[in-house]
């Protein structure tokens, strides 16, 4: 039951929206609670809005109740601006807008858009948005604007607030602006005239007093977000122009921003790249000094615990392990628009390096490759914290700003002060032209020790970076709840009234986010930090940023892998503990669909996550662990019967198949889905793709020549058992293509024995039957080893995630294991002639593809086949899951919800490399899904004869 006032908000929001988008139940008002910082609270009402309007009438009732309401994007900010134990408001799918008008020189984005995909979006014009920050594939528009969010490049001139041009807005009274759209601004200045009076008054009064004006310029000179964007009143004398970017770095706290549109700016495609080392921070410092008014893009500060960090992982460069004590590092970006722009920029930049002392000579490289490698150093500082910290602790990173001419010497007291307090392991880095730097470190907040060593710690800092340097506490991070009660020793009382004076104008009852920014409480700071309590190993060293997120498939239909493992974490302390028994069973009630049975185990979120959990794993682990003896002896049962589970399975197919003859699809679908609902969805869900039964049955090798190179085949499980669908076009099965295409191409083609009972073992594993998936995978390399003449022969398999499995199984490096899609690129495309079609092609990367790293060929073969081929922008993982789209449908629907937006006209085929991604593609989006080898046969013709062969059609029993 919700205390009130909360249960008259919850029954009155429930007039105009869905009980799925309002969420109060103990497991999810937890896991949507959480964002990137290390503060919690939970929630009373999760509302997840998708219009303008709703917004609104929640703010009117919010108002009318007085119940605080604070809104939230991505969730990735690290100050506790995104936390509340009142009404958190989340963007549903329909905040998603894109607006690009010709040439590219502004674009209009709704709060929910990815700052990536707006990029993305813009590249072809060779543009981008300004604000750059790390989270940029996260993170989404709302928070980057809410919060002033920077990064590398963007510095002070290409942030939110220099680019803004203008905004749509729902103030705390629930009235919308367009500060872009003259009849809104004219209707707001009649009804709102008061308010612009008092932000024209106080911009006046502000630049009356000189130096006021001239601290606030100062204070905006260097990056800070510390407090409220007080340069609106001395930039701005348009009441309008200053309100709407007060917006911008206020952290929804003057209101809700639905639409911005910037200003963009060039993303030029010509890059050069330099790693240059320093025997000590201040000659590093003063480098950047010197660089400052070059042409330089950016410029990224290493001290030597940072280096000390990354030494020896894959792919960093030797030489940092042989650094001395004192090292430093800066890492140097130039751009261009063309390539004698670029030269000219590296030669003036290279100028100014020359009078510096580096430990090797300076070298720029335009290889991108390279390149990619110094900032695979940079970007690797975070999570190398963060992966070697204890149980039990959380990562910090705090980011602060000094004028320049004296980061050296902050830096180096900066470093000192890590030694008093015992941060022997903290490290600093940051964007050095800008004077901002991070600094990272590990803390725990289990006791009232480690909370009182972090409190005179971040007095200290504050101290320092205040009283000293007169720089920024916040320099890009937000305010939120951390600084909150810095922000008057930071900016002094009379600009800090001027921040009380504009929350008073803009939010008179301070029910918009209430504590944050703005808080009367010096221990603020100190209050509702997170717990990070031992869970288990496979994820104990989540930090909980949410990079994850939008990897996920069952990402705002159950939980996300931040929010899985939020869970799980609560459930582990409750168990450890003893404590609060009723609320522990509602956790685990909730947990077995929301984060067991909704998980696809994809393990995408591992891509995206900064210390590389695979959340998946914890899931097929917790799935292991409730599998009792019975289930543990049927799964080595069908793992010892293989060929006899795959002919019951085909019997299902066959069964299924009839019944959708005789009775007709929408009538066999009908009585099917009733028949799922009666046994309490015990009884698989029947896609209409669904499969017809085949059996491959390799024949006789065939003659061919004794120079033809040989190629061990292996059709997966599915290939050998599941057929097109009945109302695909295409009739021939997947095995069959595929071995006529690789005698097309002059191949021998050889197969294991006992093909019939061979399994890579995926199927059992994402059971949670470890013991026997590996078991099955190490009779699988036993027989492929053989068959490939002990890996002379490259063995390749047609179903990626089989592929991928097997890969990350072998343990002998002498067995060349390809997916079909790389055997197809690396060896078939220069054997083969191709016409290409004009006929659209929809490719669909799989999870395991793109895990691999194969996405790129995959892209390769299927543009040597057609003139168009298009990725669907907002499908990653299908949500299939092997046979979740049979058990959990939801999962795939949700999953490919905005797949059909994307297919082009004229398409008539999709293709892909697993069979079961296809099933539930082809019933998502009108189209037949396929193995891209049936798009590569059709447009091929062989260099050479072909090997010849004759197959007749074989039974599916």
């Amino acid at each position: 039951m919700l205390p009130a006032p909360y249960d008259r908000l919850h029954a009155a929001l429930r007039e105009f929206m869905p009980d799925e988008r309002l969420v109060t139940d103990p497991l999810r008002t937890l896991a949507y609670g959480t964002d990137g910082s290390f503060y919690r609270l939970i929630p009373k009402i999760v509302a997840i809005v998708e219009a303008e309007g709703e917004v609104v009438r929640l703010l009117n009732l919010c108002r009318e109740l007085k119940t605080p309401v604070t809104f939230r994007a991505a969730g990735t900010s690290l100050s506790g601006q995104a936390v509340t134990d009142s009404v958190l408001v989340l963007l549903g799918d329909s905040w998603r807008g894109c607006t690009i008008p010709p040439g590219a020189a502004t674009v209009t984005l709704q709060p929910g858009v990815i700052g990536a995909e707006a990029n993305r979006k813009l590249a072809p014009f060779g543009r981008k948005i300004g604000p750059d920050p790390a989270s940029i594939a996260t993170a989404k528009i709302g928070g980057i604007a809410a919060n002033n969010a920077s990064g590398m490049c963007c510095g002070t001139a290409q942030n939110s607030y220099r680019t803004l041009a203008s905004m749509r807005l729902v103030l705390a009274d629930g009235t919308l602006l367009d500060t872009g759209d003259a009849a809104s601004r004219g209707a707001f200045a009649v009804s709102h005239g008061a308010l612009l009076a008092g932000l024209s008054n106080l911009a006046a009064r502000t630049r009356a007093d000189e130096k006021l004006a001239e601290r606030i310029r100062n204070k905006f000179r260097i990056k800070n977000t510390t407090g409220y964007s007080l340069n609106a009143l001395v930039d701005f004398e348009d009441p309008v122009e200053i309100l709407q970017h007060l917006m911008i770095g206020s952290e929804g706290t003057l209101g809700f921003l639905s639409e911005i549109t910037y200003n963009t700016v060039p993303e030029h495609a010509h890059k050069a790249n330099a790693l240059l080392m320093y025997p000590d921070i201040g000659e590093a410092c003063r480098a950047v000094a010197l660089m400052k008014p070059t042409p330089v893009s950016a410029v990224e500060l290493m001290d030597r615990a940072s280096l000390r960090s990354v030494e020896g992982k894959p792919g960093m460069p030797d030489f940092i392990g042989g650094l001395g004590p004192d090292a430093s590092a800066l890492l140097v970006e130039i751009r261009g628009e063309d390539v004698a722009t670029l030269d000219a920029n590296i030669a003036a930049v290279g100028a100014v390096i020359a009078n510096t002392r580096t430990l090797f000579p300076p070298t720029f490289t335009t290889d991108a490759k390279l390149g990619e490698s110094y900032w695979k150093i940079r970007k690797g500082l975070f999570p190398a914290v963060g992966a070697m910290r204890k149980v039990g602790t959380t990562v910090i990173i705090e980011d602060v700003a000094y004028p320049l001419d004296r980061l050296a010497e902050a830096t180096v007291e900066l470093q000192a002060m890590f030694l008093k307090f015992g941060y022997t392991e903290a490290i600093i880095f940051g964007h050095a032209l800008e004077g901002n730097l991070h600094f990272v470190f590990t803390q725990a907040f289990d006791t009232d020790e480690e909370v009182d060593r972090y409190r005179r710690f971040m007095d200290a800092v504050c101290d320092q970076v205040v009283r000293k340097y007169d720089g920024s506490l916040k320099a890009e991070h937000g305010t939120g709840r951390n600084m909150a009660p810095f922000v008057e020793m930071e900016w002094g009382p009379q600009a800090y009234g001027l921040m009380k004076e504009i929350k008073a104008l803009l939010d008179p009852q301070g029910l918009l986010n209430p504590g944050v920014i703005l808080n009367n409480d010096p221990e603020a700071h100190l209050k509702n930090l997170k717990a990070m309590p031992p869970a288990h190993a496979l994820v104990d060293t989540c930090i909980e940023c949410g990079f994850c997120e939008p990897t996920c498939p069952s990402h705002k239909m159950t939980l996300s892998p931040r929010q899985r493992i939020v869970g799980w974490r609560e459930i582990s302390r409750l168990e450890a503990t003893g404590a609060d028994a009723a609320r522990l069973n509602a956790l685990h009630d909730a947990y077995d669909y929301q984060g067991i049975d909704t998980c696809a185990a994809c393990g995408l979120c591992s891509t995206a996550c900064p210390v590389g959990i695979e959340t998946g794993l914890l899931i097929k682990a917790i799935r292991g662990d409730r599998r009792g003896a019975v289930a543990q002896g049927f799964g080595t049962y069908v793992a010892e019967h293989t060929a006899g589970a795959l002919s019951i399975a085909r019997t299902g197919l066959r069964l299924a198949d009839l019944a959708k003859r005789t009775l007709g699809d929408d009538t066999a679908n009908g009585l099917f889905e009733k028949l799922r609902t009666v046994t309490g969805q015990r009884l698989p869900h029947l896609p209409r793709a669904l499969p017809t039964p085949t059996n491959f049955t390799p024949l006789p090798q065939a003659k061919a020549p004794a120079d033809a190179p040989a190629v061990v085949y292996v059709p997966s499980c599915t290939s050998r058992s599941m057929g097109p669908a009945a109302n695909d076009p295409e009739k021939t099965p997947l095995p069959v293509k595929v071995e006529a295409l690789f005698r097309k191409a002059g191949y021998r083609v050889a197969y294991p024995e006992q093909l019939s009972s061979l399994c890579c073992g995926m199927p059992l594993e994402s059971k949670g039957l470890a013991a026997q998936a590996d078991a099955k995978a190490e009779e699988m390399v036993r027989a492929i080893w053989a068959a490939s003449a002990d890996g002379t022969a490259p063995v390749v398999l047609d179903t990626s995630p089989c592929s991928f499995r097997l890969k990350k199984h072998l343990k002998d490096a002498g067995l060349q294991v390809l997916d079909l899609v790389e055997f197809i690129h690396d060896h078939l495309l220069d054997r083969l002639n191709f016409t290409r079609q004009t006929e659209p092609v929809v490719l669909h990367l799989t999870c395991s593809t793109r895990r691999m790293g194969l996405d790129a060929k995959m892209k390769a073969v299927a543009a040597a086949c057609a003139t168009q081929v298009v990725v669907p922008e907002d499908v990653g993982c299908c949500g299939f899951a092997g046979d979740k789209g049979f058990t959990t449908p939801e999962l795939n629907a949700h999953a490919l919800r905005h797949l059909s937006k994307d297919i082009p006209a004229g398409a008539k085929a999709g293709y892909s490399n697993s069979r079961t991604c296809e099933i539930g593609l082809s019933d998502h989006s009108g189209l037949p899904y396929r193995s891209i080898v049936y798009l590569v046969d059709a447009c091929s013709t062989p260099k050479a004869p072909a090997t010849a062969s004759t197959r007749a059609s074989e039974p599916a029993f």
